[in-house]
């Protein structure tokens, strides 16, 4: 077969990128033919993204499979792509050799990104194939704090002294071996290595060989402490549309550049996060996991909300009598629990998305909440006229209409609230306001919502 005939099929760009199903087939097919061949041509126009996708996405006996009859070609970017639930296996059914040729075609910053969150045999593994230089800058790397841009960064810089022209800064690019595969700016640097200014390389290639380079510095220029975490490294690019910026040390010396496509990882990473945290699930988790691995990242989270479901229980045993008497309260009350619980995660989802953006601070966090207050107030008022009429036209009762009215307007303004004085504290008190805000809003508009509705049903209908 004609390796033109074997290439992988893909969806068009603009769908959804991901690899066509016949191609995986292909793949898989050239695997179980044991033919190297037919393997390398079908993976030789794939991205480093698509063959981490793909091995993330067969089953783990199919993914040792693949890995070794692919061998030497295996690319040190698709180890950067991958997961980290299968890199750490990935790993370990490398050959040796193979895994020295692939991590040694990585920028130091990818290094640490690979190594960081692995075992320590698998750290040192990975170390001892390095050049004694790149080993060095990782190990460094490796001894700022976890998550911070110490981690982050890349410690090779192109930088000039501020008294350079654009002629002296392209004649030292030129001639310099050690220049990082991905750059975008040139670092201006004082006598004592303080970074005083970027310099685009558009502007550099566009400007006359006599133009000083501190002619044509960037207006916006943002320089990043070393112990600053990540996360904030992230909001700073995001919010300063920075392309690059460079990392100081406790002294202000530069020492090392962050680059726009790591902090897009990061950001990204982040809102993932959020989500998942937002759904109690670990944010570890991935489709790669095993059965026992997802059950114990997710039982606690299921044990925390059974807790919280007893407690509402609870309130509803208090109104045995009540729901006794009147059976249509228990055909009611899931509408009370669902609207309030709806309306809460409304709310605490903007929260939450405001806060990671930094759009939610002390200045308008009265002002937010005021507004959240008056739309569940709102909210309320509408769904009480359309519950009020379920009730007098399905059960026939005027009170009863008014009961479920009056409740609902009380569990709306309250799930308005909750949704972001919750998140609020739970920032105020150091606890990620994703992880634990979606139990603690569920159990309050519960617990309110069969409050009210049960209570002012005892004293209306009784």
């Amino acid at each position: 077969m004609a390796p033109q005939e074997m290439t992988p099929e893909r969806d068009p760009p603009g769908d959804d990128y991901t690899l066509e199903r016949s191609a995986v087939a292909a793949i898989l097919g050239a695997v179980d033919q044991g033919s190297r061949d037919q393997l390398s041509a079908l993976m030789q126009p794939l991205h480093a993204a698509d063959i981490a996708d793909l091995l993330e996405q067969i089953n783990s006996a199919d993914r040792v499979r693949l890995i070794r009859l692919y061998g030497a070609e295996f690319d040190g970017e698709i180890l950067s792509e991958l997961g980290e639930s299968v890199r750490e296996d990935v790993i370990d059914e490398l050959e040796p050799h193979v895994l020295a040729g692939a991590v040694r075609e990585l920028e130091s910053d990818d290094v640490v990104d690979l190594v960081e969150n692995l075992g320590e045999p698998q750290q040192e593994a990975i170390l001892e194939v390095l050049e004694d230089a790149d080993r060095v800058a990782v190990e460094r790397a490796l001894a700022w704090p976890e998550n911070s841009a110490g981690r982050l960064m890349q410690r090779k810089v192109v930088m000039a002294p501020e008294h350079w022209n654009v002629g002296q800064i392209i004649d030292f690019m030129r001639e310099s071996e050690t220049l990082p595969e991905q750059f975008y700016h040139v670092v201006l640097v004082d006598p004592r290595l303080h970074p005083t200014g970027n310099v685009t390389l558009g502007k550099i290639m566009s400007s006359r060989r006599e133009v000083m380079l501190a002619d044509i510095v960037e207006e916006v220029f943002q320089t990043i402490p070393v112990t600053q975490d990540e996360e904030d490294v992230a909001y700073a690019f995001n919010q300063y549309h920075l392309i690059s910026a460079p990392v100081v040390d406790e002294e202000g010396r530069l020492i090392g550049m962050i680059t726009i496509d790591d902090a897009m990882v990061v950001l990204d990473e982040e809102h993932e996060e959020d989500i998942l945290r937002l759904g109690g699930v670990a944010e570890e988790s991935a489709l790669s996991d095993t059965v026992a691995e997802t059950v114990r990242r997710r039982l606690p989270w299921l044990v925390a909300n059974l807790a919280t479901a007893i407690l509402a229980s609870l309130v509803i045993a208090l109104f045995e009598d009540v729901i006794t008497r009147f059976v249509a309260l228990a055909i009611l009350m899931p509408i009370i629990a669902s609207m309030g619980g709806n309306a809460g995660t409304q709310s605490l989802t903007v929260a939450v998305r405001a806060m990671a953006t930094k759009d939610l601070t002390t200045s308008n966090v009265w002002r937010v909440i005021r507004r959240e207050a008056w739309v569940g107030l709102v909210n309320g008022l509408v769904f009480a006229v359309v519950m009020g009429g379920v009730g007098v036209v399905w059960f026939g009762s005027p009170l009863l209409g008014l009961v479920i009215a009056a409740a609902m307007v009380v569990n709306m303004l309250v799930a308005g609230l909750a949704g972001t004085i919750v998140p609020v504290v739970m920032q105020k008190s150091g606890v990620d306001p994703a992880l634990a805000s979606g139990t603690f809003v569920t159990t309050v508009t519960d617990i309110v919502g069969f409050f009210a509705f049960l209570g002012l049903a005892g004293l209306v209908l009784l």
